[in-house]
């Protein structure tokens, strides 16, 4: 993993990418204990076409030319992770994508979105293993709650919360 987080700033000192966050469950496994997971979520701000259309992803023909050529459907493969990168396309993920935190790996710096975007990213997607990580977040006091409840509310994820609540996780 250290060798990913590598390849990222390398791309970020080259101007292939303006920065990156890392999401999913990678980001998850500096706040709470880890759990599988198959790819790296690598969250990056992408041009688009007026029709609001991505024609490019960033970095694929940069990490191509560096001989990372290998894909595993829509992650391209670095140092045996598959690599994601994920368009910013909601207030949420720009807040995250902005608000990361450099934290360590193994001595090397990755940026990571922050816990409180995490768990209101996965309420937002709202899927069965979502809400059983966001209880893991919450059971191991990974997150600020005051921070949490404001980016639920100032997101629209209240609703998202109640359903969250109403199953008796907590």
């Amino acid at each position: 993993m250290e060798k990913v987080f590598q390849v990222l700033n390398q791309m970020v000192r080259d101007g292939e990418v303006q920065n990156y966050a890392i999401g999913g469950a990678i980001a998850a496994v500096f706040y709470v204990e880890p759990f599988a997971t198959h790819d790296v979520d690598v969250f990056v701000m992408m041009e688009t076409e007026l029709t609001g259309l991505v024609t490019q992803i960033p970095g694929w023909e940069y990490l191509k030319k560096r001989g990372y050529t290998q894909t595993r459907g829509e992650a391209i493969v670095v140092e045996d992770w598959p690599v994601q990168f994920i368009p910013v396309s909601s207030a949420l993920e720009e807040e995250a994508y902005l608000n990361a935190s450099v934290l360590d790996f193994e001595g090397e710096p990755a940026r990571v979105v922050l816990a409180e975007h995490l768990v209101a990213l996965m309420l937002q997607a709202g899927r069965l293993k979502d809400f059983a990580r966001v209880q893991m977040f919450l059971s191991q006091d990974a997150v600020d709650q005051e921070i949490l409840s404001d980016i639920i509310r100032r997101h629209g994820l209240a609703e998202q919360w109640m359903k969250f609540n109403s199953r008796g996780l907590l």
